[in-house]
């Protein structure tokens, strides 16, 4: 009788098992490192939820900016999707503060805060609507130029790019005391050419990819910021799956949003040795009072952002636990 009871809720678990299918949509085009990890994911978690939950992936923006892909999620076109910071600020604005400008010095210290606040941003998002998955970063933004520039006075005379809507990108510079010009990321290669701008920032790779290397000539060698992203799940579809697969979903997220984590870092240093034997030359600060100009300005500029993204008091803890962070590594 035991047995034939314990068959019956087996098959009576097999029957209430349903399939789900999320629907994904990133910007990373098919080939790219970002794509091949999310396809190693989406495969390891069909086969560990014996079939059940399935992602359907939609690269190369098929689906639209990140704004168009936030407003399908909300309707439930789709549920997941790969966001830079500036998607993911667009549901919480103090997550930027990961994006801040001149916070992090190193890898280590990325890695650092991205683990000792990440249960912090995965609540907040969840009570935004959606499951973080994983931190999946771009990686540290640098700033490219037509002209030398070694100190932040060096910069008054640098038609500077700024990503049009991107208010980190506004308040640094305005703590650079130069009036950015603001363009959509499809005008910045015309306006390198034309020469209405003559400085950029971005990740290596993105440099390359974009080929904007091709119209500067000189690289800073102090990170401006790191370039933070993430894998999101909405809440809805979250809710579908059973607790073993939300369990599932979350280990695996994890580990491969991790391992994409080091591989595009991976990818940014082939890319900036890349752009070096094509005759970019680094501009190295091995000064500390220089260095020092440039954390000064970032400081300031992460003040004035207080408020706009995040509060002063999550400022302060980030600022606190990197400054313990260095004591300890020193």
């Amino acid at each position: 009788m035991k047995k034939l009871l314990l068959v019956l809720f087996i098959l009576v678990q097999m029957l209430s098992a349903q399939s789900v299918k999320i629907k994904f949509a990133t910007l990373a085009p098919e080939g790219s490192t970002w794509l091949n990890v999310m396809k190693e994911f989406s495969a390891d978690l069909l086969k560990a939820t014996n079939g059940q939950v399935k992602f359907k992936i939609y690269a190369g923006g098929v689906q639209g900016d990140e704004k168009d892909v936030l407003r399908k999620i909300r309707i439930n076109q789709l549920q997941s999707a790969g966001f830079t910071g500036v998607g993911l600020g667009t549901i919480l604005p103090e997550v930027r503060i990961l994006d801040a400008p001149f916070l992090f010095r190193n890898k280590k210290e990325v890695d650092f805060i991205a683990n000792t606040f990440f249960d912090r941003f995965a609540q907040k998002f969840e009570e935004k609507g959606y499951i973080l998955l994983g931190w999946a970063e771009v990686g540290f933004v640098y700033i490219y130029t037509n002209r030398e520039v070694h100190n932040v006075s060096d910069f008054k005379g640098v038609k500077m790019w700024m990503w049009e809507g991107d208010p980190l990108a506004e308040a640094t510079f305005r703590a650079f005391d130069i009036s950015p010009i603001p363009l959509s990321i499809t005008d910045v290669m015309t306006s390198l050419q034309t020469g209405l701008i003559d400085g950029v920032y971005t990740s290596p790779l993105a440099c390359v990819g974009l080929q904007w290397f091709t119209k500067v000539k000189y690289v800073l060698d102090v990170p401006m910021a790191n370039s933070n992203g993430a894998v999101l799940l909405s809440k809805r579809a979250f809710k579908k799956l059973s607790p073993q697969q939300q369990s599932i979903i979350k280990e695996k997220g994890k580990l491969y949003f991790d391992k994409l984590t080091r591989l595009s870092r991976k990818d940014n240093r082939i890319a900036m040795q890349t752009m070096q034997t094509k005759g970019i030359q680094k501009i190295d600060i091995a000064d500390k009072a220089l260095l020092n100009q440039y954390y000064e300005t970032g400081k300031q500029a992460r003040s004035q952002l207080v408020g706009k993204l995040y509060s002063a008091e999550l400022l302060d803890q980030v600022e606190s636990a990197l400054e313990n962070f260095r004591k300890t590594e020193k």
